[in-house]
């Protein structure tokens, strides 16, 4: 995938988990959210078996969403540990 393609999931990824887990953050951080999450989906994708096309388009954006979510929840465990 191009990274301009990267950076346009990202930022549709970041912004969908932002939504998702009622967080608030802004443009990068969801950029680097979304590509992070594309990561994480993509590992969990292929550890379950699950095969799909890769570049800009509506699979893409589900999976990378899905990791972006697990990544921000992943996030909130270990801030809420760090708080006690």
């Amino acid at each position: 995938m191009s990274i301009i393609a990267w950076i346009v999931v990202g930022i549709i990824a970041g912004f969908i988990a932002e939504k998702i887990t009622g967080r608030n953050h802004g443009l990068l951080t969801n950029l680097i959210v979304g590509i992070i999450g594309a990561f994480v989906g993509g590992f969990l994708a292929s550890l379950l078996g699950f095969s799909y096309s890769q570049g800009f388009n509506l699979a893409s954006i589900v999976v990378a969403t899905i990791g972006a979510v697990v990544f921000v929840w992943i996030l909130g465990l270990i801030q809420g540990r760090r708080g006690r």
